[in-house]
């Protein structure tokens, strides 16, 4: 059978053997089925469904909790369909209290996910590198934790738990919070938006007894270490979740300025080879449906004559 429409992820049991491996694994973040293929066909292990890029592709909105659970979870499906790599995807708050984050795992779990986030923010949540933020009580996440690792249905769901509580209650509040987040069951923590080498280093030698996430944004609180480091310090998981958006974003724009300036694009020289997608016979149009898999689908058309 065809894997045209549904790609067939490998699932949660994929992931699980990436955060047992000595590598530290790099995630690059997107939020359509475009963007999950060449995370694939660019070799990496992973993709990651942003938030803040789901809510600017489907919005143009900023990441300050717009999108509904329902849109979420479309988006996930989306992703899962377009890959075979395992889909770590941003759940946000959860949707409500703790019955609403049984549905929500479900939910996920259901579009195919390897993996889900959920944070301690208050609903609306806001992009974690923003001010003016605010968190539950440890009490009411640790609920929340709880309830979404007894609603997943394969115990191998990756439930992540992520605390934002750094900017307003300090380190030490917040290492207290991953410590109890890690206890409720969550399989991953995530520090979110640590300001200082050191207080990686103080989170990594934490013995938490799970993976840590290290959250890679550009222009965001965090300092933008190199992955050698990253992974020197104990780090597992290495987000990046907007980098492959403010890239494209760029590009639209310039190819924007372009057309505005002289009324049409300028003319595209010969396409690069791209590795494991053909050679694109050397134009832009044949190169990118090359990356969309035109040729499967044209051999899938001579198979049923259509």
């Amino acid at each position: 059978m065809s894997d045209l429409f549904d790609a067939g992820p490998p699932g949660p049991l994929t992931l699980r053997r990436l955060l047992s491996s000595d590598d530290l694994l790099i995630v690059p973040g997107c939020y359509d089925g475009l963007g999950a293929r060449l995370i694939e066909q660019a070799g990496f292990g992973a993709c990651y469904l942003t938030g803040f890029g789901s809510s600017a592709s489907l919005l143009g909105r900023p990441d300050i909790g717009l999108l509904t659970a329902t849109e979420m979870v479309d988006a996930a499906r989306r992703l899962v369909m377009a890959t075979t790599l395992p889909v770590i995807a941003d759940a946000d708050t959860g949707y409500g209290n703790p019955l609403n984050v049984i549905r929500t795992v479900r939910d996920y779990e259901r579009a195919g996910v390897a993996a889900l986030q959920l944070e301690d923010q208050v609903a609306p949540k806001r992009c974690g590198h923003m001010d003016n933020k605010a968190v539950i009580s440890v009490e009411e996440m640790v609920t929340k934790v709880r309830a979404a690792v007894s609603a997943r249905t394969d115990p191998d769901l990756v439930i992540i738990a992520r605390t934002d509580a750094r900017a307003m209650e300090g380190l030490d509040a917040a290492l207290d919070r991953a410590e109890a987040y890690a206890e409720a069951g969550a399989d991953v923590l995530f520090i979110e938006a640590l300001r200082h080498h050191d207080e990686f280093e103080a989170a990594a030698t934490r013995d938490f007894g799970v993976p840590l996430v290290y959250n890679w944004v550009e222009g965001g609180k965090t300092p933008l270490l190199p992955a050698v480091d990253i992974a020197a310090m104990g780090y597992k998981i290495l987000l990046l979740p907007i980098s492959l958006l403010l890239q494209a974003t760029k590009a639209m724009q310039t190819a924007l300025a372009q057309i505005a300036a002289n009324g049409t694009p300028p003319v595209p020289g010969p396409v690069p080879a791209v590795d494991n997608t053909g050679d694109g016979g050397g134009d832009p149009f044949t190169a990118f449906n090359q990356v969309v898999g035109l040729p499967e689908v044209l051999d899938l058309q001579q198979q049923y004559r259509v």
